[in-house]
């Protein structure tokens, strides 16, 4: 690969979707502003001999989904820059097939608050985030 093939990668998002696991956005509901995405949780992603996901990857997308939530909320004109993540850890997240669904609960001119679930591979609730953010032209 050439770094210009990198350098592309990079400015489409695909290189980090991919570093998450694949992580895609599989629904939006403009009514009740609420986006929904999958992402491979991988075993390299985890400790305690590749069985729980670091908290980190488990924050990283909580806080993707939250920023698409307002990207389709504004109809790819905005995105955001977090300014406050908080997050509650429930249930261990192991490798398999997670997901995650964002809520934008208000959005003004310049903030957004929003929240966001995960559901480990087993389907069960395993974090919740919420977030303040500053929104940004894209």
């Amino acid at each position: 690969m050439t770094d210009d093939d990198l350098d592309a990668r990079i400015r489409s998002g695909k290189a980090l979707s991919e570093s998450m696991g694949n992580f895609h956005v599989t629904g939006w509901d403009p009514a009740g502003k609420t986006l929904k995405a999958a992402f491979t949780v991988r075993r390299e992603y985890c400790h305690t001999n590749g069985t729980i996901a670091q908290g980190g990857f488990i924050t990283a997308w909580l806080d993707a989904a939250m920023a698409h939530a307002v990207i389709h909320d504004t109809a790819h004109a905005q995105s955001v820059f977090s300014l406050e993540i908080k997050v509650s850890f429930y249930e261990k997240v192991g490798p398999g097939e997670g997901r995650v669904e964002a809520r934008v609960i208000r959005r003004g001119r310049r903030v957004a608050f929003l929240e966001a679930s995960l559901y480990n591979p087993e389907g069960k609730l395993a974090a919740e985030a919420s977030s303040t953010g500053m929104l940004t032209a894209i």
